[in-house]
């Protein structure tokens, strides 16, 4: 079990040996289920004073057959059982078991009161191959929606080879209870027709107009693996993977001098815009309620990634808490990233030296949709994140050629619903120290004056966001407004503190009304930035448990003291992603959607760091 670095995600032993040392202590019986399996990431002094730490592991446990609930702690290196917690009492549910799919489905298709719905709608023949989407409830406050409760909404298929999600029965409802395995409500609106076109997305005739690219590097890749961990021009970076967050990122320095201790997409919230009955409760949270690292897809060569690749593996627990492998996980290359810098001088002469940058991605499938999350390291210190959003979009039926407000017709009869991704990143900074503070920027225009006697003069303004009420903003593209992160303990040559700029993208946030109550459950949605001081406790800004949780968790729970955050160990909370108003062009399977922010250098080096680039005069023509 021994592995090489502290923050290394789990290995199958380890895993193997977690469930082993909870089976011994009567916490593994035949009822019991393990939707969360976590590695417990030591204290940062300890990762950074090297040499061996306490490997330990967290355990999310659900006894499915009374759905009480609870949280063990267990040393792998001791073989022992540090804690356990009973969290019958607490708000939330843990993320849904696999197994729960289909028993979803198996609760739904025995209930009389669905089959009736069916057979009513002239569908009985088609219950073969109905599929019934397993799908998160929200929170409203229903009395009977008190436990582990999960809703369907029915599809059908052609066959099995047939995408469901072209065929949605409309207003057909199952709530369900998965401890009791009881249908709760069966609700039957409507008689809208079930769209017929079949939503296939492969067989078709390929085009031949695209000739081959061919990616190689005869003398090998620039990059350096060991174990974990990455070097390349000047970056040295740990990966890591769970099952919750996916893709992680540790302890990333840049010319040996540290920039990002953690790195993590820890969650997103996907909130719809329909009132209808089958939709308007739907805000689905990809991380919390179903996990990234869970459901990471096993990546191929020529097709997820292109190039020199070097993969990674990583080691998930499944419901039983038993290891499973994802063997290509995480994948790492390089690409061509156009020109880094170019001149042509008085005299006529170019000079122009090529850019390139390193991809550290992973793809997660959460039911209909697939996020690829990629991260970038550019060679003059700028880390760059971006989210791909692909898959299928998920839709109703309704009368075809109708306008609907909150959907768009995207077939004929086939209506998608206006909705957000709303990614979450996690950043725990260290621009050259663990002691940092924050600033906002602005460009701002100057008053016609006598500071500005022609009116063409503008100028920058920073402001410290000193305490997390004052870190709670929102992007200004208007002007120009990027958050900087500077050293408390470093200055560049000018005598500036070293610093980091986050760079926006910036599109809408939440847009759910605050009486609405995903708003309360995803109330860190709601700004474009937050930032607190480091608690190892605080990794999940819709809290622990955001599956049937009232609200109010995470973010907004942790602000509420207001704390200090000058020359702090902080961590930055930076909310992006799409406003989806779907078109004809996403179907039967949507283009990537891309979205994602920049973290660039901004006096943390001298001069350009990338004087020093080869010319490659010799392969200009």
């Amino acid at each position: 079990m021994s592995t090489t670095h502290p923050l290394d995600p789990l290995t199958a032993a380890e895993l193997s040996a977690g469930r082993a040392v909870l089976a011994d202590a009567g916490l593994a019986g035949a009822t019991i289920r393990f939707p969360q399996v976590l590695p417990v990431e030591p204290a940062k002094d300890e990762v950074r004073a090297g040499g061996a730490t306490d490997r330990r592991i967290r355990y999310t446990l659900l006894d499915t057959a009374t759905g009480r609930r609870g949280e063990a702690v267990v040393s792998v290196s001791r073989s022992e059982l540090v804690s356990w917690d009973d969290w019958a009492q607490t708000d939330g549910q843990p993320s849904y078991l696999l197994e729960e799919y289909g028993l979803a489905e198996e609760i739904t298709k025995a209930c009389p009161q669905w089959r009736t719905a069916m057979a009513r709608r002239g569908l009985a023949e088609r219950v073969e191959h109905a599929f019934c989407a397993p799908l998160a409830p929200g929170w409203f406050g229903r009395p009977d929606e008190t436990g582990r409760v999960i809703r369907t909404l029915t599809f059908l298929r052609e066959d099995d080879t047939d995408s469901p999600w072209a065929h949605p029965v409309e207003g057909l409802i199952t709530t369900i209870d998965l401890t009791s395995r009881t249908v709760l409500r069966v609700e039957d609106h409507g008689d809208v027709p079930v769209p017929a076109e079949h939503g296939r997305y492969t067989g078709v005739t390929a085009r031949t107009s695209l000739k081959p690219v061919e990616i190689t590097q005869p003398e090998g890749p620039s990059f350096t693996v060991e174990g974990q961990e990455i070097t390349w021009e000047g970056w040295k970076v740990r990966v890591g993977f769970n099952s919750r967050e996916g893709l992680t990122l540790h302890q990333l320095s840049f010319q040996g001098r540290p920039v990002i201790y953690r790195a993590s997409v820890p969650e997103m919230v996907v909130p719809y815009g329909d009132t209808a009955p089958g939709r308007f409760w739907i805000s689905y949270f990809d991380a919390g309620e179903y996990q990234f690292g869970k459901n990471g897809n096993n990546l191929r060569n020529g097709c997820d990634c292109l190039g020199v690749i070097h993969y990674f593996p990583a080691w998930v627990a499944n419901d039983h808490g038993d290891p499973v492998e994802i063997p290509q996980a995480i994948c790492l290359h390089e690409e061509d990233d156009g020109i880094f810098w170019k001149h042509t001088a008085l005299n006529g002469h170019p000079e122009v030296r090529r850019s390139r940058r390193l991809v550290i991605s992973s793809i997660s499938t959460i039911g209909n949709y697939d996020y690829g999350h990629y991260w970038y390291l550019h060679l003059d210190g700028t880390i760059e994140l971006e989210a791909k959003a692909t898959g299928i979009v998920f839709c109703g039926a309704g009368t075809e050629g109708e306008e609907q407000r909150h959907a768009t017709e995207i077939a004929p009869g086939l209506f998608a619903p206006v909705h957000q991704h709303l990614f979450c990143a996690r950043l725990d900074v260290e621009i050259d120290g663990p002691r940092n503070s924050l600033h906002e920027i602005d460009v701002v225009g100057v008053p016609t004056g006598p500071d500005n006697p022609h009116g063409n003069a503008f100028t920058w303004q920073s402001t410290p966001l000193r305490t997390e009420r004052e870190a709670m903003r929102m992007a200004d593209p208007a002007r120009a407004r990027v958050w900087e992160i500077r050293s408390a303990d470093r200055v560049n040559r000018l005598g500036k503190p070293t610093a980091y700029q986050l760079m926006p993208h910036p599109s809408a946030t939440l847009l759910a009304q605050p009486e609405a109550t995903v708003r309360a459950r995803a109330e860190f949605a709601t700004k474009h930035l937050w930032a607190t001081p480091f608690r190892e406790d605080e990794r999940y800004p819709a809290g622990e448990q955001p599956n049937a949780h009232p609200g109010g968790a995470g973010l907004p729970a942790w602000t509420a003291a207001d704390r200090d955050l000058v020359d702090t160990d902080i961590v930055l909370w930076h909310v992006f992603g799409p406003t989806h108003v779907p078109r004809p062009e996403d179907w039967p399977v949507m283009p990537v959607d891309k979205s994602g922010f920049v973290l660039r250098p901004y006096g943390f080096c001298d001069r350009n760091p990338g004087l020093d680039l080869p010319s490659g005069t010799s392969r200009c023509h």
